[in-house]
């Protein structure tokens, strides 16, 4: 299901956020079925080697019809073509293989609209550049005429006149009725009184198609200009008015004009200033807001080796805590924008996002929805599989890696059977995809405009990329997932005065509460935790609740016979001023200095001063590693730490291991003689 929120609240409760990928809507069950199987007459994907195959987001597409006399919405020849083209926003897949096309909500059967409606900008956009890419690559005729009508379509949903003009209604019933306050609400409501993910999407398709028309369609080329340039006014008005001031979040700071205060829309829109840049150089005001929206986007990056979110580019303003894969193309866009104002720092900024944080997702099992801190919705989806893949791709192209292109390929084997089901999840006959793959292997078979477009994506950068693509198809498996896990607080046993909370919801407003529940111990009070069994030489992050004042101290010990060792000292406090986030309490992970040797079975915080809130600890390999299976399998090994010089495989003895640094740059290839594969500092190697 696509996402429609615009605020870190989307990662609110496990159950809302796994919902929403993994089960039909309530109005799936009463739709009728009126619709084919999603094949056409277009031949297979597969002749030739290529992978992309629109038939199924071909099949999504519906007639819209562009109603007259509608204030502020108004297309391109809607006069003389008062129909346009839009796909579903849903898809169930039915027994027999085939899918029904279905809308947003609840359907009302005497009106035939939806809670929500039938189509969606969002959808509209992606989509619009899905075709975009497709036509630049093979010169498909139909797609530059389907991209068209998705833009048409997504224009007249863009309010053109009035204080709210540049900004975007989200929602269209299946008759051309436009919804601007649909159930359940958006926000912003109305959807088109603020900045939105929806305006940011229209930036994107505006700025990739442009190029496209200039010299097929000038006239529509410059309707597209016009209309690109409406919208970067309503940021303008609106969040960009914000440009060079920052808010205090728990004591971080963080740019104040990021659009819907989340690198995950400004990092889409950016992508779509970029294709424009790069095409029209001269548009300075357009070069301007570029150059802007993507300082935002790098002052969200955190972390580092060891050091949580690792590297990553954290998605809302609003929290210091959470991390989503859903919407993650910041590092695309930082190497994008890099390359089109020849900013090398954010070329950097896309490696070190990529190479670092990007190589702990994968070891840990792959594009989770959330860590929030804790690797906490373990639901998987294509928008996030395609998120990865491209930020791979991008900073690739922008920089000349070897490493993000060895990475792109294994990332990319997720739709290939390299994922927690381990079945593949494209059909290259009919493009086809799948709407999620749950924590447990469980698949939703449904694949609706959302998942068939960020495929598609997925599939036209593979293309672009024959020998990314190669790596990725011959991958079909996984034999080993060796990164970061979590172990709840409340599993250990506690003592002196220490007691289980069970909180009323995991969210906290600004994080997640990993299992609902946490430990409270005053001074005095102990939490003596079991690591996971086996496990190598690991660095451990406990997860604390930090006051945004000073509130004691816990040290950290191993807690084996004989005398303890000293593993560090986390503050119970000192999250900093609240400033603009939804609480004052800072849920975070927080490193202990000492590297935790194999065969510590258990460790123990004591509580010094001052009082501890503790909701887990994260457990991290000092070197990860994920097993790939498949006819040429992969090894992917990870320096975690900065601290480690090699690791070891079974199986690794008379292959060849590439050894790339800490931003992705190749070091050495070596013949492995033993089954121990060398690392750079705070690199990865890929075995293969």
């Amino acid at each position: 299901m696509p996402h429609r929120t615009t605020t870190v609240a989307a990662l609110a409760v496990a159950a809302v956020v796994t919902t929403t990928v993994l089960t039909l809507p309530t109005a799936a069950v009463a739709a009728p079925a009126t619709t084919a199987p999603a094949t056409t007459a277009k031949a297979p994907a597969g002749s030739g080697g290529t992978l992309t195959n629109l038939d199924h987001l071909d099949f999504l597409l519906d007639d819209v019809p562009l109603l007259s006399g509608v204030p502020g919405h108004t297309t391109y020849d809607q006069a003389s073509d008062p129909t346009a083209r839009a796909p579903w926003v849903y898809a169930d897949r039915d027994a027999d293989g085939t899918y029904r096309r279905v809308g947003g909500g609840t359907l009302d059967p005497a009106t035939g609209h939806w809670g929500q409606g039938a189509f969606d900008a969002d959808d509209i956009s992606r989509a619009a550049v899905v075709y975009v890419r497709d036509w630049e690559q093979d010169r498909t005729p139909s797609s530059l005429d389907i991209a068209r009508e998705l833009l048409r379509s997504l224009t007249y949903l863009q309010t053109s006149t009035g204080p709210d003009a540049g900004n975007v209604v989200l929602w269209q019933q299946p008759d051309g009725t436009l919804d601007t306050t649909p159930t359940p609400p958006d926000s912003p409501n109305p959807s088109d009184s603020a900045d939105s993910f929806w305006t940011a999407r229209t930036i994107w398709a505006l700025g990739e198609a442009y190029p496209a028309f200039r010299h097929t369609d000038p006239g529509f080329a410059r309707f597209l200009q016009d209309r690109l340039h409406l919208a970067i006014g309503a940021l303008e008005r609106g969040s960009l008015a914000q440009y060079g001031r920052y808010d205090t979040v728990n004591g971080s700071r963080v740019p104040a004009w990021l659009i819907a205060d989340s690198t995950s829309a400004t990092a889409e829109a950016v992508l779509g200033l970029s294709a424009y840049s790069a095409a029209v150089p001269s548009d300075h005001g357009v070069r301007t807001v570029l150059q802007h929206e993507t300082e935002g986007i790098a002052g969200m990056q955190r972390g580092g080796p060891g050091t949580w979110p690792y590297g990553a580019v954290l998605p809302s303003a609003t929290s210091q805590s959470t991390w989503n894969a859903w919407g993650g193309m910041a590092p695309a866009a930082l190497a994008r924008a890099g390359a089109v104002l020849h900013r090398s720092a954010w070329e950097q900024d896309a490696e070190r996002a990529t190479a670092q944080f990007g190589t702990q997702l994968l070891t840990s099992g792959g594009p989770d929805n959330g860590w929030t801190p804790t690797p906490f919705d373990r639901t998987q989806i294509a928008y996030g599989a395609d998120s990865l893949v491209e930020s791979f791709t991008a900073t690739a192209d922008a920089t000349g890696n070897d490493g993000q292109a060895a990475l792109a390929g294994i990332a990319a084997s997720w739709f290939f059977g390299a994922n927690p089901a381990g079945v593949p999840v494209y059909d290259r006959a009919t493009g086809a995809c799948v709407d999620g793959i749950a924590a447990d292997g469980t698949v939703n078979r449904g694949c609706g405009a959302e998942s068939a477009i960020h495929t598609a994506l997925t599939m036209l950068a593979l293309d672009a990329h024959p020998a990314i693509r190669a790596a990725a198809t011959a991958i079909d498996g996984r034999s080993a997932v060796q990164g970061i896990t979590t172990v709840e607080a409340e599993s250990g046993v506690l003592g002196g005065g220490a007691t289980v909370v069970q909180n009323a919801t995991a969210w906290t407003g600004s994080a997640n509460w990993s299992g609902s529940a946490s430990v409270q111990a005053p001074a005095g009070g102990t939490v003596t935790i079991a690591l996971p069994a086996g496990h190598g030489p690991v660095v451990l992050a406990p997860v604390v609740s930090q006051q945004a004042g000073a509130a004691g101290t816990t040290t950290w010990t191993t807690s084996a016979p004989g005398r303890p060792t000293r593993l560090g000292t986390t503050q119970n406090g000192g999250a900093g001023e609240q400033g603009s986030a939804p609480t004052s309490t800072f849920l975070h992970p927080l490193r202990l200095a000492t590297v935790v040797p194999a065969g510590v079975t258990s460790i123990t915080a004591r509580v010094t001063s001052g009082a501890l809130d503790l909701d887990a600890v994260l457990v991290q390999p000092v070197v990860a590693h994920l097993g790939l299976t498949g006819a040429k399998p992969v090894d992917l090994v990870v320096d975690s730490t900065g601290s480690a010089r090699s690791g070891t495989i079974v199986g690794g003895r008379g292959r060849t291991a590439s050894v790339f640094d800490a931003d992705g740059r190749l070091v050495r290839s070596v013949h492995l003689r033993a089954d121990s594969v060398p690392l750079a500092p705070g690199g990865f190697t890929v075995v293969g």
